[in-house]
């Protein structure tokens, strides 16, 4: 498997926009991302890079979604 990239959390977001996902709503400092059943959840801390696992999170998603798509 490919090493996975570093994003932070607007480029996370900016995907997941890009993937047709919307923001559902916001608790905290996190955000909730939907698309029909597919759920996201992105910690938004300033300057932060986000965890290898949550950034596999938002891959899966977007593939799922375009598999859906199809």
């Amino acid at each position: 498997m490919p090493k996975l990239p570093r994003l932070n959390a607007q480029d996370a977001e900016k995907l997941l926009f890009s993937a047709g996902f919307t923001m559902s709503r916001s608790k905290g400092s996190h955000r909730i991302y939907i698309k029909e059943d597919i759920r996201v959840v992105i910690p938004f801390h300033a300057g932060k890079i986000l965890h290898p696992k949550i950034v596999k999170q938002v891959i899966e998603a977007i593939e799922i979604s375009k598999e859906n798509d199809a």
